[in-house]
């Protein structure tokens, strides 16, 4: 099949424009002319041309400011434009490509001169057009698969988050159940968050079942204990956090670099009194924040081995107590402001 090119030629001088179409219809171009640099902008801005072949010296607007011109039109970047003019001198020459003309042929030019490098020129555009969509096809089908790629990493690691979940569940049906909740509220607090966007929101969701990962490796007899835990107990318990961060440190998945970090912050405090490493304030990671506001809210608010369940208004005042000391200044106060959703997370 025949391509077809769109060439538009401009000169002021009707004669030059004449000449030329006469000598290009032998190769059916679509030819289209125009008689000053206004009139050939007007043009270029309502059609697209394949090739512009542009006299210099024209009145009010010269050829190489409407090379200069056209060429800041971002579809007509690529598109060759070739001078036909009297003129030339090496400086004009010179600033004919400089200002963005792929050729120059000299009046009076010949037959055969004008259609082999108006031919020529068509030609390259037409192949750098095809390498360049090619290459765009490239380009998306490369963005798509790394899409699904990263789409099925990502699953892979909700689906093992999944697994180990119900592998803490298995052992402690209340504490399954209090990190479904956690991970809504951790979620719901992270919205209200100025700094933390819609993606984050969904990482926090799908990472914080995973903070209590490293109470797999605590004896039985201490998680299930009524009643208090003594110093040493507690010491043993302490370490779920330091175990967590064992387990998920040497990923680098989004999703379970930031169980990692709750893992392992979650148990830190505002003033620095927390565990395992006694991080304070901005040290600990805003992560670890907010999952240190929902695992203690819902833990409060339900029954546990070692307590009963607190009243929400007792709860509420352990939150606002603990301000500024154990959690987030901060977050404690997006958490006043949206109780009522916070609430009926808890209690639905």
């Amino acid at each position: 099949m025949e391509l077809t090119y769109n060439v538009l030629i401009v000169d002021d001088v009707v004669d030059n424009i004449q000449i030329a179409m006469n000598m290009l219809k032998e190769e059916n171009y679509n030819l289209t002319f125009a008689l000053s640099g206004e009139e050939a902008l007007s043009l270029i801005e309502n059609n697209s041309y394949d090739m512009i072949l542009l006299d210099i010296m024209m009145p009010e607007i010269d050829g190489f400011t409407v090379c200069a011109r056209i060429k800041k039109i971002p579809e007509y970047e690529d598109v060759p434009i070739i001078f036909l003019t009297a003129k030339n001198d090496i400086d004009s020459v010179s600033h004919a490509f400089s200002v963005g003309a792929v050729d120059y042929v000299s009046k009076p030019f010949h037959a055969e001169e004008l259609l082999a490098r108006v031919r020529n020129h068509l030609e390259l555009y037409r192949s750098r057009l095809v390498l360049k969509n090619n290459h765009l096809t490239l380009q998306i089908k490369a963005k798509e698969e790394k899409e699904r790629l990263l789409t099925e990493l990502e699953e892979g690691q909700k689906e093992l988050i999944y697994i180990l979940t119900e592998l803490i569940e298995s052992a402690s049906p209340e504490t399954g159940q209090h990190i479904k909740r956690v991970s809504e509220i951790s979620k719901l607090l992270a919205s209200y968050h100025p700094a933390i966007d819609k993606n984050d929101e969904e990482i926090i969701f799908h990472a914080a079942p995973m903070h209590d990962i490293g109470k797999v490796t605590i004896p039985h007899a201490i998680l299930s204990k009524p009643g208090a835990l003594t110093n040493e107990e507690f010491e043993v318990m302490k370490t779920h956090a330091s175990a967590g961060h064992q387990f998920l440190k040497n990923s680098q998945r989004k999703i379970l670099k930031t169980a990692d970090i709750i893992a392992s912050e979650h148990h830190e405090k505002w003033d620095g009194t927390g565990y395992p490493q006694g991080l304070k304030g901005e040290e600990i990671h805003v992560f670890g924040r907010i999952v240190a506001i929902a695992d203690v809210f819902d833990a409060l608010t339900h029954k546990r081995c070692y307590k009963e369940a607190w009243s929400i208004e007792d709860s509420v005042a352990y939150m606002l107590k603990h301000k500024g000391t154990h959690f987030d200044p901060m977050l404690i106060d997006i958490f006043m402001e949206h109780l009522d959703e916070f609430v009926t997370i808890v209690h639905p």
